[in-house]
């Protein structure tokens, strides 16, 4: 890609990128393939090497070494995976090495996904057409060994912490992101307490490589997704209908379990909620009225 065209970008167009990846050997290249393939292509591009002990960290490098947005950033191994934290940590690593400071939009990228080349310039259309977005992305798929499609279920309101993309005024108003599990629903309650909108655009899909949670297993996605939930601050008789509803679902005990699990340990290890009062207050009237059919952002 020339340089000179790449200065030439409405300014609407001008965003960046940052992608945290441990051990994504396997699928990395397919990632960087399809950003490289863009029709808009990001001002700059930080892929976070977060202490993988795997090729990740030369595929960055000698990807880096061709395209000058590209920008290797390599942390030392921590020794385990963080969850929910560690992410954003990485992430934040990345930020501070970020060079380009006219940006419009943010995104927080994974290392696992395939997408179209029209994606992000699609993305962008979607802010174009509402100014009051202020945090947006595609939808999550995986597709299976005899064919199949299946599009990951989410509230309307909801971005997947895979594909998060930030209006740089909405962006700067929720403070960045919590170094905790529920980052990705705390940004999202904080930035509609304020007056934005937040929602995935269906019609646009990302291949997602990896399953949800795989890393971890079942049990403890479940606990850690639980206790996301009590960190972000829901109102516990909205949590028992979640984990009432979660029991008919698959794994089907272990689920609804270790969602309660990991939500009544918070309260049992008193860990420190995300959100000042008036965030969390938000967060429970919604749920209340959803609770009761009225209009809240879960629609």
């Amino acid at each position: 890609m020339n340089p000179t065209l790449l200065m030439t970008q409405p300014l609407s167009t001008r965003y960046v990128v940052i992608t945290p990846v441990r051990d994504e050997e396997q699928h990395l290249t397919a990632t960087i393939e399809s950003m490289v393939r863009q029709t808009v292509l990001p001002q700059q591009w930080i892929i976070v090497n977060d202490g993988s002990k795997d090729r990740t960290g030369a595929i960055i490098d000698s990807y880096a070494s061709s395209y000058s947005w590209i920008t290797a950033v390599h942390r030392p191994d921590r020794g385990f995976r963080k969850s929910g934290g560690g992410v954003v940590e990485a992430f934040n690593s990345g930020l501070a090495a970020l060079t380009v400071g006219d940006w419009e939009f943010i995104a927080k990228f994974d290392g696992d996904l395939t997408f179209e080349p029209g994606y992000f310039e699609s993305c962008f259309g979607e802010f174009a057409a509402d100014t009051c977005l202020g945090l947006g992305g595609g939808v999550i798929c995986y597709v299976y060994q005899d064919g199949s499609k299946t599009v990951e279920e989410a509230p309307s309101f909801h971005v997947r912490g895979a594909t998060k993309i930030y209006r740089r005024s909405c962006w700067e108003r929720i403070g960045g992101l919590i170094t905790a599990p529920g980052w990705d629903t705390f940004d999202e309650i904080k930035a509609n307490s304020l007056g934005w909108k937040t929602r995935s655009f269906p019609h646009l899909h990302l291949l997602h490589h990896r399953e949800t949670g795989a890393a971890d297993g079942n049990w403890r996605t479940s606990v850690k997704y639980g206790r996301a939930n009590y960190i972000c601050g829901y109102h516990p008789v909205f949590m028992l209908c979640k984990c009432v509803r979660r029991v008919a679902q698959k794994p089907y005990f272990t689920g609804a379990a270790g969602l309660i699990f990991g939500f009544l340990t918070g309260y049992l290890h008193r860990i420190p909620r995300a959100g000042n009062r008036d965030t969390i207050a938000y967060l429970r009237r919604e749920q209340v009225n959803r609770l009761w059919g009225k209009e809240t952002i879960w629609r």
